[in-house]
Parts: C-alpha cells; structure tokens; sequence
C-alpha cells in the first residue's frame, strides 16, 4: 500500500499540540491592518483550538502528525 500524503496546505496552517489538540492562528491577520482598530488586531493575537467539527476533517489531512 503506498504511503498516505500529507496536505501540504493543512500543514502550514495547522500544529498539533502534544495533548492531541490541533491549533490554528486567527484569520484577516495578514493584510489591509490600517482599517483595523488598535484593539482588534490586539484580540487576533496568539492561537485557538479548531473546532470540533473541523477536528476530523484536519486529522485526515496530516496523517502522520
């Protein structure tokens, strides 16, 4: 059986933490920031947990993490 791939797209935008949960970063944080309040761009900061319903979906894309 050949080897299972991982999505190369889902494993730069996804970790997976060392208690199995999967992180991700916050969206609209990469561009056009000059619209944006000083207090919204403070609250995009840091990461989240996917949520559940994604959580499959993501651990079939990264096989092996």
């Amino acid at each position: 059986m050949p080897k299972m791939k991982t999505k190369k797209s889902a494993s730069k935008r996804l970790k997976v933490r060392g208690s199995g949960s999967i992180k991700r970063a916050h969206a609209t944080k990469r561009h056009i920031l000059t619209k944006r309040t000083t207090k919204n761009k403070r609250q995009l900061r840091g990461t989240l947990t996917i949520h559940p319903s994604d959580e499959k979906s993501a651990r079939q894309m990264l096989p092996y993490a």
